[in-house]
């Protein structure tokens, strides 16, 4: 019979030939991911209330990113945490302080096309980028994987979003994201597997795939899709893992959606979401003039190597408005140093950048804050009431290019106005 991608994937973790949308099924998980705050000291007391221990170290990885750098006692005391949990556990997946976790996972070769995936938090369905079937979960079902190395799902339906065409300059995967907010909502994807297909997402480099994914979260999705191909294969491969045969883990081209949506991808603009939600998004002209304080590029959604060097674009040359902080935080170590090595971060700094951690930072409100009353525009996911400090913060969320090109204006601009 056929089957989507998504439903391949859990029949596969669920050692079934076949699976239908609304079945129960027990899935075994290839990989959990946890984190420093979601992680070892919410999980630890359960687990010892339990009295067991992993059920295997080495289908675990543990990144520290949202405590980081530790600040105060608190902080120095979850990271103390977080590293004799490594320890104990004898975790060859360990990343202390090496970047954001959506980022650092796939970069360090924990991912690939046809795994089943369980991670501690909400923007877990990164991983779907790689053909690999992720989703996020509470503490508390995280502990009962890591007791059991399985968990329960509702084998979801596919809503599909095809997108024809191809980009415009100044146009990426924020922009079709915050769109699709807009468009659909942040229940459209009805906690069911997104999948994105079409030409514009065969186009894409993986970062870009891994926003789409990623932000699936924000539309509602459990997981978010995408079709395996070469530049999957190619990516898994540099990153030292064996991707497999990729052609294995395609959508049947007759199996059942649930929703079919088309849009064009060439008449798209860049987008920006107003506070306080990513579903206030409209094209970036629509906002009229919203003078801002500070541009931050940030967060696994918009500080990759790929994000930094879309700001570079706008800011070689420019220097940002003397009213406006321009906050920029790489999203993992390697990405910082690539930026390094070829060139993108000295753009950064001589356009005024003030270069913070390679960690989730003001997109988790704990590494530093907003003022109170400030407008922001962000590269983050989410721009709901207090997210980056203050509740009195108004918190704008655009692609690396519109922030970039608000920070040279001193207000929201349409970043296609400053491309060659």
């Amino acid at each position: 019979m056929a089957m989507t991608l998504a439903e391949k994937l859990v029949a596969r973790a669920s050692g079934r030939e076949h699976v239908t949308p609304g079945e129960i099924v027990i899935c075994k998980v290839d990989l959990a991911m946890i984190h420093d705050s979601g992680g070892p000291r919410r999980v630890q007391p359960m687990l010892q209330r339990l009295g067991v221990g992993l059920w295997d170290s080495r289908k675990v990885v543990l990144i520290s990113d949202h405590y980081v750098p530790a600040t105060d006692d608190e902080t120095r005391r979850i990271a103390e945490i977080t590293r004799h949990f490594a320890a104990q556990n004898d975790l060859a997946g360990f990343y202390d302080g090496e970047g954001i976790c959506h980022v650092v996972l796939p970069e360090r070769g924990h991912l690939k096309p046809g795994m089943f995936v369980v991670g501690g938090d909400s923007h877990s369905p990164t991983g779907g980028a790689f053909g690999a079937y992720m989703f996020g979960v509470g503490a508390t079902e995280m502990a009962g994987v890591l007791a059991t190395g399985e968990i329960w799902l509702s084998v979801p339906e596919t809503i599909e979003i095809q997108w024809t065409g191809r980009f415009a300059p100044g146009v990426v995967a924020k922009d079709m994201m915050l769109f699709l907010c807009g468009r659909l909502g942040m229940e459209g994807g009805r906690g069911q597997a997104v999948h994105f297909r079409g030409e514009a997402i065969g186009a894409l480099g993986m970062q870009e795939r891994m926003t789409l994914s990623n932000m699936t979260a924000e539309l509602g999705g459990q997981t978010g899709l995408i079709d395996p191909d070469e530049t999957t294969a190619a990516y898994v491969r540099a990153a030292g893992a064996d991707p497999g045969d990729v052609s294995r883990w395609q959508s049947d081209p007759d199996a059942n959606v649930s929703e079919h949506h088309v849009f064009d991808a060439a008449a798209l603009t860049p987008q920006v979401a107003a506070p306080h939600s990513p579903a206030n998004a409209a094209p970036a002209t629509d906002h009229g003039v919203v003078p801002i304080r500070v541009a931050h590029i940030g967060a696994c959604t918009g500080a990759k190597i790929t994000d930094l060097r879309m700001a570079a674009r706008i800011l070689k040359g420019r220097t940002v408005d003397p009213g406006v902080s321009l906050l920029v935080a790489p999203a993992s170590r390697r990405d910082q140093d690539a930026a390094a090595k070829d060139g993108t971060l000295q753009v950064l700094i001589d356009a005024g950048a003030t270069l913070l951690p390679n960690a989730c930072g003001m997109c988790s409100g704990y590494g530093g804050s907003l003022e109170e009353g400030v407008t922001c525009i962000s590269s983050i996911a989410r721009n709901f009431k207090g997210r980056m400090g203050p509740r009195s913060a108004n918190i704008y969320l655009g692609s690396p290019y519109t922030v970039a090109a608000s920070a040279v204006r001193g207000r929201i601009t349409d970043p296609r106005e400053m491309l060659s």
